[in-house]
């Protein structure tokens, strides 16, 4: 669990009123983060489960995000906060969740792309936020937002919903995720050249500068 991701949860949860129950899949609080991984007081009088593969501090049943053994349409509000690039499988993590979602439920991802591998057992992923939103192709309505630099986002999001909201609330959804990402800004061109030096030969200066130039244009700026 990181800051940033409770900052948005803090301003998402009264935007979306949850759908009980409330799930939180990926929910043990892994050594270092007890207690400040706990997402349950944002949920206060709210049914909560949370679920993980492993026992632990919070974790109330054991569930395997492939093959959840839970009946159809039995989950509110499914939470998936950094989790699913530890999942081996996640688009069969996804429709398992589309599968035991509401017709009403909704679904908060977030996970990681420029982001150390961090075993909790296994990472498995790093998403772009145009690949969260294939990931959540089966749903009928989604966003997919990043937060970081635009060409290299430290993180990325993705609401959605087995049926589209009002459009007052998508818009408000828009700005606020608008706001969250410009919080959490954290420019990467000095990434961006630290990689580009390591994996681009002397010998290829075309290619360098179009890297180069394609960095700028996505910034809006020139070199």
């Amino acid at each position: 669990m990181r800051v940033l991701i409770k900052d948005l949860l803090g301003e998402l949860v009264p935007a979306l009123p949850a759908v009980d129950p409330v799930f939180e899949f990926g929910s043990l609080q892994v050594v270092g983060q007890e207690g400040f991984a706990d997402l349950r007081p944002l949920y206060v009088g709210r049914e909560y489960v949370g679920c993980d593969m492993r026992p632990g501090p919070g974790v109330d049943r054991l569930l395997d995000l492939h093959d959840l053994d839970l009946p159809d349409g039995s989950v509110g509000t499914a939470l998936l906060m950094d989790t699913l690039e530890h999942v081996e499988y996640p688009r069969r993590a996804i429709a398992e969740i589309h599968r035991v979602l509401k017709p009403d439920g909704l679904l908060i991802a977030s996970s990681v792309m420029a982001f150390p591998i961090h075993n909790h057992p296994y990472d498995y992923w790093r998403f772009t936020p145009e690949g969260f939103a294939s990931l959540l192709s089966p749903f009928a309505w989604r966003l997919a937002w990043g937060a970081g630099d635009e060409s290299f986002p430290h993180t990325v999001l993705g609401i959605a919903a087995r049926r589209p909201p009002p459009a007052q609330v998508e818009a408000a959804l828009t700005s606020l995720l608008t706001r969250w990402s410009r919080r959490w800004h954290q420019p990467a061109r000095s990434r961006w050249r630290a990689v580009a030096r390591l994996v681009i030969p002397p010998g290829l200066p075309l290619l360098a500068d179009a890297v180069r130039r394609n960095v700028a244009q996505r910034r809006g700026s020139r070199e």
